[in-house]
């Protein structure tokens, strides 16, 4: 957790118009169980039930904002929580806050899930006293990479290139298809101009020194075992010391650590929007005698 904003970095109208697709997509018609509550104004609370880095705060915002209703935030962005405990409180006609309770959960659940695995990842590179950065990949859920990437700040991690306009990256295809690495540097380097990076996805260290004599920018390693990895790293930055290294494939949490290395720079992981575990989370209208932790009923 850090006292950096990184709300900031969402533009509200973006935000905004996301949220609004996802409630229209919830309730595409008639909402019938609103018609069953009424507007009185009530206060639900969003409880933390398991283990995690809290993040998706600003889509909640964002999310119950379209719906008049008012969150009170109970614990900071970034934060670990301890089960089970009161994350927010959100207050508002009782059919807009059921309005926005799943989309919500969906969000907040998916978004901490993904903190909370990487913050692991950054407590691991930390440990090791690793110079470089773990970064996520653009296997991103369709529709939700704006979360996803995110959630990957959120719990401090790198988002790496956003989408395909923020930076160029020549993988296998595209050099197959352009015929040599040096061209499709070329290429790449008469569109792009000064302003845009170019990685280049190699399989050997022959590849890599062409791919850095063309004039790429990142070399990204693909698929490579650990010892093989910081050999290639190093006999690279031994002849061109400025070019970014970038290790990629096949990388767990178990094996990160051996990826570890002087001479890599980023090491990026596709698992952290893709398999993580979510976190669980629960939203309650308060009601006098009610607990709204909802334990399990044993009889």
């Amino acid at each position: 957790m850090s006292d950096v904003c990184l709300s900031h970095l969402l533009h509200p109208l973006t935000l905004k118009t996301t949220v609004s697709e996802w409630l229209k997509e919830d309730t595409p018609s008639f909402d019938y169980g609103g018609f069953v509550v009424g507007e009185r104004i009530e206060t639900a609370v969003l409880l933390c039930k398991g283990h995690g880095v809290l993040a998706g705060v600003p889509f909640v915002d964002a999310i119950f904002r379209e719906l008049d209703c008012k969150v009170t935030w109970l614990e900071p962005e970034g934060i670990s929580l301890t089960p089970i405990c009161s994350v927010a409180r959100i207050t508002g006609k009782v059919r807009h806050l059921l309005l926005g309770e799943r989309v919500a959960l969906n969000c907040i659940t998916r978004a901490s899930g993904i903190a909370t695995l990487v913050r692991k990842l950054h407590d691991v590179a930390k440990e090791h006293g690793w110079h470089g950065e773990i970064a996520g990949t653009r296997k991103t859920t369709p529709g939700f990479r704006m979360v996803e990437k995110y959630a990957l700040l959120v719990g401090g991690i790198s988002t790496h290139r956003y989408d395909l306009s923020s930076m160029i990256m020549l993988k296998d295809n595209h050099i197959w298809s352009a015929g040599d690495i040096t061209k499709a540097v070329k290429d790449a380097k008469r569109v792009g101009g000064f302003s845009t990076k170019i990685e280049v996805e190699c399989r050997s260290l022959q590849e890599a020194l062409e791919a850095a004599q063309a004039g790429c920018d990142v070399v990204m390693f693909d698929n490579f075992k650990p010892k093989a990895l910081h050999e290639a790293a190093q006999s690279l930055k031994s002849s061109h010391p400025h070019i970014i290294t970038e290790a990629s494939g096949g990388i767990t949490e178990d094996t990160l650590s051996q990826y570890f290395g002087p001479h890599v720079d980023v090491i990026s992981m596709s698992k952290t929007t893709q398999g993580y575990e979510t976190v669980d989370f629960s939203f309650k209208i308060q009601k006098a005698g009610y607990n709204p932790e909802n334990p399990l009923v044993e009889k």
